[in-house]
């Protein structure tokens, strides 16, 4: 069950290849951020996408793959798009 609207999803060549090279499926992570399953963020973190999601603000989904790289999600504070990025395209 989605908690928002996700806008347009796009991903990053290195977050595809990323998900590819661990065999894993971009939809489960997009599916547990939209479900407000934040992944691994800080309590703080949880609070803010919390909040984020009363007051129009962006969204922050961080997950780390069987690979043991790490995605995320970041959701744009007027809902418009979700990117699935590397931390290090940011």
């Amino acid at each position: 069950m989605s908690r928002f609207n996700p806008g347009q999803v796009v991903a990053t060549p290195g977050a595809l290849a990323a998900l590819e090279a661990s065999g894993e499926s971009l939809s489960t992570y997009l599916q547990r951020h939209l479900s407000g399953d934040w992944g691994d963020v800080s309590d703080p973190d949880v609070y803010e996408n919390e909040y984020a999601l009363t007051h129009d603000l962006r969204l922050l989904s961080s997950y780390r793959l069987k690979s043991g790289q790490r995605i995320w999600i970041i959701t744009e504070a007027d809902r418009s798009s979700t990117c699935i990025l590397l931390p290090e395209e940011y």
